[in-house]
Order: C-alpha cells, then sequence, then structure tokens
C-alpha cells in the first residue's frame, strides 16, 4: 500500500520538485506549481491534478481508488485513495500531473 513517502520519491526524482504545503497539507510542487497534495493524514486521499478527459476516464473506470467530491467539479484534479491505488499507477499518475505543471523547459530535462 503506498503512502505519502512513496508520493515524495517517486516526485522527487522528477526535475524541478520540491515538498511544500498547499492547503496547510503536504504537498509536492514545480517552480512554486502544485501537482499533488495530501488532503489529510487521517483520510489518506492524495489531490491529484489531472485533464478532464482524464479525472473522466478514471471515475468511469469504477475503481474504487479514485473518486471526487462536488468541490472539485469542473476541476481537472482527481482523488486517489493511498490504500486502494496500485504503486504503478500512481507513479503514472504523479508524473503525468507533474508533466501539466512543469514548465517546458523542465519537461525536455533528461532524468538520469
Amino acid at each position: 500500500m503506498p503512502d505519502w513517502a512513496d508520493v515524495v520519491r517517486i516526485g522527487g526524482a522528477l526535475p524541478g520538485v520540491e515538498e511544500s504545503t498547499w492547503y496547510r497539507t503536504p504537498a509536492l510542487k514545480v517552480r512554486g506549481k502544485g501537482f499533488v497534495r495530501l488532503r489529510t493524514e487521517a483520510e489518506g486521499l492524495l489531490v491529484v491534478m489531472c485533464g478532464l478527459d482524464e479525472k473522466a476516464a478514471l471515475l468511469a473506470s469504477g475503481d474504487p481508488a479514485f473518486s471526487t467530491t462536488p468541490h472539485y467539479d469542473g476541476h481537472g484534479a482527481i482523488l486517489v485513495d493511498l490504500g486502494a491505488v496500485d504503486g504503478t499507477q500512481l507513479a503514472e499518475l504523479v508524473e503525468e500531473a507533474w508533466r501539466l505543471r512543469a514548465p517546458a523547459a523542465l519537461r525536455s530535462t533528461p532524468r538520469g
């Protein structure tokens, strides 16, 4: 079961990522732009930025790892249950969220 430390490890491997806070909760940002944050430790839900099409597809999949609330209606953000998400899928979601927020110069930086 992935946890916040895994999210930090995944995101930390991407260029320009820094640990920070966003809405007073732990977050990862790239050049000051948040792309993933923990809603609360107790809740175990991660807010991950994504495209609206991807959000719709994840919700339509019926996978219990993905949800939303009315607060996020119309916004490119999906709630991810760390207790239910597959580690590989989590890594893909974090990297895609980073791509959405990272400047082009960082997106083209080779990773080692």
